[in-house]
């Protein structure tokens, strides 16, 4: 199957590589000329046969809806484009709609993996209507990993639900990682265990605890054992928060999530405002002691 790939960074460029590891022949677009095909996105849509598909996997927000644009006036109808990086599920529904204005399809796509998907696969969230998603089914079983379909694809529904299902994936994944941090960060803390990573490894088999994430943080705690050569700074990409956004707006709890996001903000001050007040109160009403700022 032919397939046109706009975005060869860390993700799209394994996908590249699996897909045609699996007999596809893919057009790779990249701004990065070490590694794309072409020289435009106008090169690509050219060599491809029509009907024809094209995979967006650059980052969310303004790459993505200009490259949208852009295909919207290259394309034709009939031809598919299928956007597979992390974008809001809102902006699915302008995606849509703008190239259902040229007869253009449109299948959103929200694709977890990271930089190990071209050796194990991916697991992959679709949105869109149901001769689409066939239409796109031969790419879908090349990405994912082998065995059952339904255990690492899903058509989760209509335009949107793919990033919709991806943004909820996210928000757990924030909620597993910090657990695991919290309790890496209490085990070193602990005058009683002394051999943190050999502790945490020894869940990896057996435990109800163990999981990919952990075994990743065995990975790292082999290479670093305390971690020493990290800064504790965590960003976050958008997922985690559009998830609380939209856990308010359906009235759902999420105190686990919602937790996790405020301690990735955390970890970007150097120097809280918040508890400057905080220990500033303690003081005032309780004489407790406070620390003074170096000069």
């Amino acid at each position: 199957m032919q397939l046109g790939l706009v975005g060869l960074g860390r993700m799209g460029f394994n996908m590249r590589e699996r897909l045609r590891a699996a007999g596809h022949d893919v057009v790779g677009y990249d701004r990065n000329p070490d590694v794309s095909d072409v020289a435009s996105i106008a090169e690509l849509v050219r060599k491809l046969a029509g009907p024809r598909i094209v995979w967006i996997m650059v980052p969310h927000g303004d790459p993505t809806r200009q490259t949208v644009e852009e295909l919207a006036g290259l394309l034709a109808d009939g031809d598919l484009v299928i956007e597979g990086g992390n974008s809001k599920f809102t902006d699915d529904q302008a995606n849509s709609a703008l190239l259902a204005e040229r007869g253009i399809k449109y299948v959103d796509v929200g694709v977890s993996g990271g930089v190990w998907g071209a050796q194990n696969g991916y697991g992959l969230m679709a949105g869109g209507d149901p001769e689409d998603i066939e239409r796109a089914m031969p790419i879908f079983d090349a990405l994912r990993p082998e065995g059952p379909r339904e255990e690492s694809f899903a058509h989760a529904g209509p335009v949107g639900a793919g990033h919709y299902a991806k943004m909820v994936h996210n928000g757990i994944e924030y909620g597993l990682m910090q657990a695991y941090a919290e309790g890496f960060e209490l085990l070193s803390a602990s005058d009683v265990v002394t051999n943190v990573p050999e502790t945490i490894k020894a869940w990896s088999r057996g435990t109800v605890v163990r999981s990919w994430l952990l075994d990743l943080l065995v990975r790292a705690l082999d290479e670093d054992p305390g971690l020493a050569e990290l800064r504790g700074y965590v960003n976050d990409s958008g997922e985690g928060r559009w998830t609380v956004e939209e856990s308010i707006k359906n009235a759902v709890p999420t105190p686990v999530i919602t937790a996790s996001l405020f301690a990735r903000f955390a970890s970007r001050q150097e120097d809280s405002p918040a508890m400057k007040a905080v220990a500033a109160l303690r003081n005032q009403f309780g004489g407790h002691a406070v620390a003074a700022t170096e000069d």
